[in-house]
């Protein structure tokens, strides 16, 4: 079998409504989703039924798949609640589920047995067997676990039928359990990372306290470097496309539903560009243009950046020991949602809702869905009302900007620092 004639999808998360758009329109070939039950991350904005049906309706009108995670390890209290929740998502016409329990599964056939079904990392799926297993099942899909290497991968494919798809993350935050099957969260805060209520305690910074000395904390160092014994590096493959297609993978997955509007259009946009090179050009384009990945992919907000297990088993070079916090060198400001000549004073503005404070005066970057960036200068502010402002102080505030340059609805935009 020949794994580069393999159609590559580029699956992005999206946390609401908002993000699917950006995330259809800035490159994806999929987009997956959480409904306000059963997904792994119950603190994302996540979406209503009437918001799935509109999201599935957009991304449809464009091509693009949209895929709902049910990937909580049900309990026995989840099942009937699992069954009328699949009852209300025959409604939604979203393309597949993403399930990891086999309860869950055995009634999503029952429910919705023409929609897809894509077993969930959180299955732990290490091995060709365990495919297989599901494949004889009727799963489209397996998405590999986090801990397996491009050689395994390989293997996996070609002992497996050449119609079950191989989906594997390539981008974003790397838990340290297995598959992110942590119980950290539900021991130290009684909040279950396998029910979609993780509190990331592997990003802490932890001490050891003796028995008989309370209150006396004494730092844990796992070397010189500081105490984040847990912090993983982000994952990032952006430099290794060509090794991903060999490998077999159909669905290159993106890590990220409680991310903005700005980290996925970013990501998006610079795997969307690397993918369509090496296919197009193969490695002679792909490698002229790796400045331009690196560039725009660590403008994304990160941990800085790692392999995971790809290509061998991680060491300590994997791990952040002095800190938990984020590179972030772009601030998201907003993105353009409609235009409007002769608004306010007969001019051509530009209406957002605005996230983070700028000024009259400020010059921004915008992201173009074509991958280029332009800087413009925002010449004036004015509020709902129609009144001028120097400055966007508040978070959410609908906004109408005259910039110097003109701008298309769906442009990004973003200021350095």
């Amino acid at each position: 079998m020949e794994s580069k004639k393999r159609n590559i999808e580029l699956l992005i998360p999206a946390s609401s409504l908002e993000v699917l758009k950006v995330a259809v329109n800035y490159g994806a070939d999929a987009v997956y989703i959480g409904g306000e039950v059963f997904g792994l991350r119950a603190n994302a904005k996540n979406f209503s039924i009437e918001e799935m049906k509109e999201g599935v309706k957009f991304a449809h009108e464009r091509n693009v798949r949209v895929f709902v995670t049910a990937n909580i390890l049900a309990h026995n209290d989840d099942l009937l609640e699992v069954r009328n929740y699949f009852e209300v998502l025959k409604t939604v016409g979203m393309d597949a589920l993403i399930i990891s329990d086999p309860g869950i599964f055995t009634i999503a056939k029952e429910v919705l047995p023409d929609v897809e079904i894509h077993i969930s990392t959180q299955a732990n799926n290490t091995n060709y067997g365990t495919y297989k297993f599901w494949h004889s099942l009727g799963a489209k899909r397996v998405v590999s676990a986090r801990e397996l290497s491009l050689k395994e991968i390989k293997e996996i494919r070609e002992n497996i039928p050449d119609d079950l798809e191989i989906e594997t993350f390539i981008h974003g935050a790397m838990c340290i359990s297995y598959s992110g099957r942590c119980l950290l969260s539900n021991f130290l805060a009684s909040r279950d990372a396998n029910r979609g209520a993780c509190t990331h305690p592997c990003r802490w910074k932890y001490a050891v306290m003796e028995e008989t000395r309370e209150g006396e904390y004494m730092p844990v160092f796992e070397n010189e470097r500081g105490t984040y014994i847990f912090n993983s590096k982000d994952l990032c493959m952006i430099e290794h496309i060509p090794e991903l297609i060999d490998a077999g993978i159909d669905s290159f997955k993106i890590e990220g539903r409680m991310k903005t509007a700005l980290y996925v259009a970013c990501v998006a946009r610079t795997y969307r560009r690397a993918i369509d090179d090496y296919l197009t050009g193969g490695l002679e384009l792909y490698n002229k243009n790796m400045d331009y990945y690196r560039e725009e992919i660590k403008k994304c907000t990160y941990r800085q950046y790692t392999t995971g297990f790809f290509f061998g088993k991680p060491d300590k070079d994997t791990q952040i020991y002095d800190s938990n916090t984020y590179i972030k060198e772009y601030t998201y400001l907003g993105l353009v949602e409609d235009i409007y000549e002769n608004k306010f004073d007969g001019k051509t503005l530009y209406e957002i809702t605005q996230r983070n404070k700028f000024l009259e005066g400020d010059m921004l970057e915008v992201m173009k869905k074509d991958g280029r960036n332009e800087m413009v200068k925002v010449l004036s502010i004015y509020n709902e009302r129609g009144v001028k402002v120097e400055s966007a102080p508040h978070p959410k505030e609908k906004l109408f900007l005259e910039l110097d340059k003109e701008l298309e609805v769906f442009d990004i935009i973003r200021i350095k620092g």
